[in-house]
């Protein structure tokens, strides 16, 4: 099979790069990578989100480019995250109706566990780290 080819740089140039950071007046925060003459920008609450969303934009960008070059997720399946709240990543056959992860969000009372979708991107945005990795039994149990 023939080599793809682009101008575009591979993801990994992007990440040796330092962003350049400015504040938004929604207070998020954007980061901004530039390889001239191609640059990618990520928003998320703090820097270090907005890097990891402006390299996950590389990422996205780079396949465009190159099909067969498949989009790494930046987060585990399964997981808590610094907040306590569980995140699992939903089947494929659910993503372009539901997103990419649901969570679910207890509130400490039990009929207070709330549901909810999301994206990737959106979970960039959000700042969302995972604590702890989830592993298939404690999912099942």
């Amino acid at each position: 099979m023939a080599e793809e080819s682009s101008a575009y740089p591979e993801p990994s140039d992007f990440e040796v790069m330092r962003p350049s950071y400015y504040e938004n007046d929604d207070g998020f925060i954007t980061a901004k990578i530039t390889i001239s003459p191609f640059s990618v920008e990520g928003e998320s609450q703090t820097k270090a989100g907005a890097r990891r969303a402006a390299l996950y934009e590389a990422r996205k960008t780079y396949h465009s480019y190159h099909p067969s070059y498949e989009v790494e997720n930046p987060y585990p399946d399964h997981f808590v995250d610094r907040q306590g709240t569980e995140w699992h990543r939903v089947p494929p056959f659910e993503r372009s109706t539901y997103g990419d992860y649901k969570f679910v969000d207890d509130y400490g009372e039990e009929e207070e566990v709330e549901e909810d979708y999301v994206d990737i991107e959106t979970m960039l945005l959000w700042d969302v780290r995972p604590d702890e990795v989830l592993d298939e039994e404690e999912v099942e149990a």
